[in-house]
C-alpha cells in the first residue's frame, strides 16, 4: 500500500448535496426548500421558543411566584456589638446608691426589648426579638428576647453575661389550679344519700268465715 492508495473508511464520508442545479439534478429549483413561506428565504430561522405567533410559555407563566412559608416568623434583629456598644456609653447602668460598697465585678447589664426600643436599636415591638452575634461583647449582659443564634449566645456567656429567651404562658395554668389534687386529709366527705324507706306489704281482706255446721243441726233447721 502507498500513500495515494489511502481512502476513508468506507461509509465515514457523504459528499455534499448541491441544490439549484436543474431539474434533472433532483435539487433543483426550490432546492428541498418547499414552496415559499418563512423557511424558504435565506436567512428564515424560526428561534427555538418561537410557537407560531401566540404567546409564548415563558411569558404565560407569571414571574416571581416562588414558595412562601406560612409558618416562617419575621423576626426584629439587632446584634450584639451593637448592643454591647450601647452598654459601653453606660446609658443603661443602674444609678448608683450612695453608701454601697462597689462590687468587684460589675454586674450584668440588663438589656430588654423595651430598652433597646428606646434606645432606637429596635424599630418596632410588634415583632419578636431575636438577637445574632455580629460584632463583640466586651460586658457582662443579661440580655431578654424572643430568640437568639448560637453565636449570640456564646459571645454573651463568654463575657460573663447570660441570654434568656421569653417564655409566654399557654394557657395550662387555669387547668392546673381548677384540677389542683386534694391530699387525702383534706378531702371533703360527701353526705350520703339517704336510704329509701321500704314499704310494709298491704294487708289481705279480712273474710268472715262460719263455723262448720253438723247434721244434727242442719235436720233441726229443716224442722
Amino acid at each position: 500500500m502507498k500513500l495515494h492508495d489511502l481512502r476513508p473508511a468506507e461509509g465515514s464520508r457523504k459528499e455534499r448535496t448541491r441544490v439549484g442545479r436543474g431539474i434533472a439534478a433532483g435539487k433543483g429549483k426550490t432546492a428541498g426548500r418547499g414552496t415559499k413561506g418563512q423557511k424558504a428565504r435565506t436567512g428564515g430561522t424560526i428561534q427555538p421558543w418561537f410557537e407560531g405567533g401566540q404567546t409564548p410559555i415563558h411569558i404565560r407563566v407569571p414571574k416571581l411566584r416562588g414558595f412562601k412559608n406560612k409558618f416562617r416568623i419575621e423576626y426584629e434583629i439587632v446584634n450584639v456589638g451593637l448592643i454591647s456598644a450601647l452598654a459601653e456609653t453606660g446609658i443603661l447602668d443602674l444609678p448608683e446608691v450612695e453608701g454601697a460598697a462597689k462590687a468587684a465585678k460589675p454586674a450584668p447589664v440588663t438589656v430588654t426589648p423595651d430598652i433597646l426600643a428606646a434606645a432606637g436599636l429596635v424599630r418596632t415591638l410588634d415583632k419578636p426579638l431575636k438577637v445574632l452575634g455580629y460584632g463583640d461583647v466586651t460586658r457582662p449582659l443579661f440580655v431578654v428576647a424572643d430568640a437568639f443564634s448560637k453565636s449570640a449566645t456564646a459571645k454573651i456567656e463568654a463575657a460573663g453575661g447570660s441570654a434568656h429567651v421569653l417564655e409566654f404562658p399557654t394557657g395550662d395554668f387555669e387547668l392546673a389550679d381548677s384540677e389542683a389534687e386534694i391530699a387525702p386529709s383534706e378531702e371533703v366527705a360527701t353526705p350520703a344519700a339517704p336510704a329509701k324507706e321500704k314499704k310494709a306489704p298491704k294487708a289481705a281482706p279480712a273474710v268472715e268465715t262460719l263455723p262448720p255446721t253438723s247434721s244434727a243441726d242442719e235436720a233441726g233447721s229443716e224442722a
